[in-house]
């Protein structure tokens, strides 16, 4: 197995292993080095009291996509140090989708962009954007 399809797979385990990504039904769309897609679909749970996607999913959605991209750059398991949210417009439609990429990364780094669309009768709307630093997870956290 070489190393993309090696972090692909490990990608998949670690997303497939979060508790409460499952509960939100979230689903990993693309893992590559460096770059992440995660997509999920809207439900009436996942709303505010006016109607838009409420604003912890999508940093939930900004948080995951930035560790998974942050991961896939640096080769392995990884933990987000911090992530800043800019929320441009309300989120509503079918679902969101965030897609992150590695800025930079080095061995103890990843600087990560994460773009979030809300998909609404088949257009696409930039709804927040977030850049965070990706840790490697510590040895005892790689369980």
């Amino acid at each position: 197995m070489n190393d993309d399809a090696r972090l692909q797979a490990l990608a998949r385990r670690i997303f497939a292993a979060q508790p409460f990504t499952q509960m939100l039904g979230a689903t990993l769309e693309s893992a590559a080095p460096g770059a992440t897609r995660i997509h999920l679909p809207l439900r009436a749970d996942l709303l505010q009291q006016h109607g838009f996607a409420h604003g912890g999913v999508l940093a939930y959605l900004a948080d995951n996509a930035i560790t998974f991209a942050g991961g896939m750059a640096l080769g392995g398991d990884a933990l987000t140090s911090e992530f800043k949210i800019n929320y441009l417009r309300p989120a509503q439609g079918e679902a969101l989708v965030a897609t992150a990429n590695a800025l930079a990364a080095g061995r103890r780094q990843a600087v990560c962009r994460c773009e979030i669309h809300a998909l609404r009768d088949g257009t696409r709307v930039l709804c927040a954007v977030a850049q965070g630093t990706v840790l490697p997870a510590a040895p005892t956290e790689r369980g």
